[in-house]
C-alpha cells in the first residue's frame, strides 16, 4: 500500500486529521504536501486536513472547532444546540478555554472563544466521539449554569429558555443544575427562576 493510499484510508475513521496523526502513521510530510497540491486532500487550517467535497455530518463544525482549539470545550449556544436544548441556532461554534491561557488563532474558522475560570472550565465536561474525533462538550446542567453566568453577553432570555427546556425535557436533574449554579457562582441569580419553573 502506498503512502497516498494509507492517507486516504485514514479518512475512513475521521473526517478531519491533524498533521501529527498522519505523520505518526509513517506518512511523509512531502506526501501530504503533494496530495494538497494535487487537490486530493484539502488543508482546512494550520495542520488540519480533510477530503475535499466529502459529505459532512451535522456535527462537522464541532469536530472542526475541536481540532482548531484542541484544549477547548464546546459551550453556551453550541452546547445547547448539541444537546437539543432551546431554539438557538448558532452561526459560530462557541468554545471555552481556560482564563489566562493562550488564545489560539482561529483564522477563518467560525469560532467564538470564551474564557472560563479554572473551576468553571474543568467541571461538567462530557466527551463525545463525533466523526471519529473526541469532542468535549459541557453537560446540559453545566451549560444552563454557564448561560446564566454569561447572561450579560448572550441574554437572560436565552438562559431562562435553556433552564425551562432542560426542566421540561428532563435532560438534567435539579440537583445537577444547582451544583453547577454553585460552581459558576450564579445560584442566587438562578434561584427565583428555578423556583418558578420547578414548582
Amino acid at each position: 500500500m502506498t503512502q497516498r493510499d494509507k492517507l486516504i484510508q485514514l479518512f475512513d475513521s475521521s473526517t478531519i486529521l491533524r498533521s501529527q496523526q498522519i505523520t505518526r502513521r509513517g506518512i511523509d510530510p512531502k506526501t501530504i504536501q503533494r496530495m494538497v497540491e494535487q487537490q486530493e486532500i484539502a488543508r482546512i487550517g494550520r495542520g488540519l486536513y480533510a477530503l475535499p467535497g466529502r459529505e459532512t455530518s451535522s456535527n462537522y463544525s464541532l469536530v472542526e472547532a475541536q481540532c482548531v482549539v484542541p484544549s477547548g470545550v464546546v459551550c453556551l449556544f453550541s452546547a445547547l444546540a448539541f444537546h437539543g436544548i432551546g431554539t438557538q441556532m448558532p452561526r459560530r461554534v462557541h468554545i471555552a478555554i481556560r482564563r489566562r491561557s493562550h488564545i489560539p488563532a482561529v483564522g477563518d474558522h467560525p469560532i467564538h472563544i470564551h474564557t472560563f475560570s479554572e473551576s468553571s472550565f474543568s467541571e461538567g465536561v462530557e466527551e463525545h466521539e463525533l466523526d471519529g474525533t473526541m469532542v468535549r462538550v459541557y453537560s446540559p446542567a453545566k451549560t444552563v449554569a454557564d448561560c446564566f453566568k454569561f447572561r450579560g453577553t448572550i441574554g437572560i432570555d436565552v438562559a431562562i429558555e435553556a433552564l425551562r427546556d432542560t426542566a421540561q425535557s428532563k435532560k438534567a436533574s435539579v440537583q445537577d443544575i444547582l451544583h453547577f449554579a454553585e460552581v459558576c457562582r450564579v445560584k442566587s441569580v438562578m434561584q427565583p427562576y428555578m423556583e418558578a419553573i420547578y414548582t
